[in-house]
């Protein structure tokens, strides 16, 4: 599964990849919504992981550009308790789903799995 994970916490990123990778995902990062938008452009996903609290374009203007360019990608949301609202507002846009941060790697990986399962 080809997931693009993106977020401002280079950590975070580092993070998610390792276990993801570990796992037999093959993962690209994108540290900002430009270059997570570059990269949607470049190439093909079976699903984004998007961090919603971002400084520059935040992860809903990104998800609605996404949606206009490839809206068959599934695109799920990360969330801290502080902008719930704002994840509601991406599912509304377009979003499967959203996670709140801190995520547990089981619990993301079974939801990218449900969304691969729906793409089939």
């Amino acid at each position: 599964m080809h997931i693009l994970i993106v977020d401002d916490e280079h950590e975070f990123l580092e993070l998610m990849t390792n276990r993801l990778q570990k796992r037999g995902f093959t993962v690209v990062t994108a540290s900002s919504g430009e270059l997570a938008l570059r990269e949607v452009a470049r190439q093909d996903f079976d699903a984004m992981v998007l961090d919603v609290k971002m400084p520059g374009i935040d992860g809903i203007k990104v998800l609605q550009q996404v949606k206009q360019s490839k809206p068959e990608l599934p695109v799920l949301l990360l969330t801290g308790h502080a902008s719930i609202e704002a994840a509601m507002t991406g599912v509304e846009s377009g979003a499967v789903d959203y996670l709140l941060k801190p995520v547990p790697i089981n619990d993301l990986i079974m939801r990218l799995k449900e969304i691969a399962s729906r793409k089939e």
